[in-house]
C-alpha cells in the first residue's frame, strides 16, 4: 500500500479509538457533552475546552478531531506554557535558516504548517504570553503565517482546538488575556 493509504488506515484506527462510546461517563452531563461534540465535530470553528487538570480535555479534543472531516489530517498538539516567547513563535510558525542564534541550519516548519489540513490543539492556551497573543490572533483572522526571519506569507488551513484550566474571562478582566483573542477562540466553548 502507498504511504497515503497507510496514513488513512492509521487515522481510521485512531478514529475508532476516540469514538464517544469509548469515553467513560454515561451521566446526563456527559451525554450532553457527547451531543455537543457531535454537533460541532463537522464545523470548522474554533473550540475552547475549559476544565480542571485531569478532566480529559485532550481526549475530548482528539475525539472531535478523529470524528470530523479533518480526521485524515494531522492532529498536532503544542503546550503553550512549555516555551518562552522566543521559542514559542518559532515552534508555532517555524523559522528560516539562520533566523536566530541556535536556529536549525536548514530552517523548519512550525506547528501550524505541520497541522495544515488538520487540527492544531493549543494546550494551556491561558499561559500564552500576552506579547504572542496578537500573532495568534492574526493567524486566526487571516489564515496566514510568517516563519521567523521570513517575510513570505504562507497560507494554512487549520482548525484550532484550545484547552485551558484557567477561567479565560477572568484572565481577560485581569488584563492577562486579550478579549478579541478570547472571542476568536471561544466560538464554541466546552466546559468539562
Amino acid at each position: 500500500t502507498s504511504r497515503e493509504d497507510r496514513i488513512r488506515e492509521l487515522n481510521k484506527e485512531l478514529g475508532s479509538r476516540y469514538k464517544y462510546d469509548n469515553m467513560i461517563g454515561k451521566s446526563k452531563p456527559m451525554q450532553s457533552l457527547y451531543m455537543l461534540m457531535d454537533k460541532i465535530k463537522s464545523a470548522d470553528s474554533t473550540v475552547l475546552i475549559q476544565g480542571e487538570n485531569g478532566t480529559g480535555k485532550e481526549l475530548i479534543a482528539r475525539a472531535i478531531h478523529y470524528n470530523s472531516p479533518r480526521k485524515d489530517g494531522q492532529f498536532v498538539t503544542v503546550n503553550c506554557s512549555a516555551f518562552n516567547e522566543n521559542l514559542l513563535d518559532s515552534e508555532l510558525f517555524g523559522h528560516v535558516k539562520g533566523a536566530f542564534t541556535g536556529a536549525n541550519t536548514e530552517g523548519r516548519i512550525g506547528r501550524f504548517e505541520q497541522a495544515d489540513g488538520g487540527t492544531l490543539c493549543l494546550d494551556e492556551i491561558g499561559e500564552l504570553q500576552l506579547e504572542l497573543q496578537p500573532y495568534l490572533l492574526r493567524v486566526l483572522e487571516e489564515g496566514v503565517i510568517y516563519r521567523v526571519g521570513d517575510n513570505v506569507p504562507r497560507r494554512v488551513n487549520v482548525r484550532i482546538l484550545a484547552m485551558t484550566n484557567r477561567d479565560l474571562r477572568a484572565e481577560v478582566a485581569a488584563g492577562r488575556f486579550r478579549l478579541d483573542l478570547y472571542h476568536r477562540l471561544s466560538v464554541t466553548a466546552i466546559e468539562v
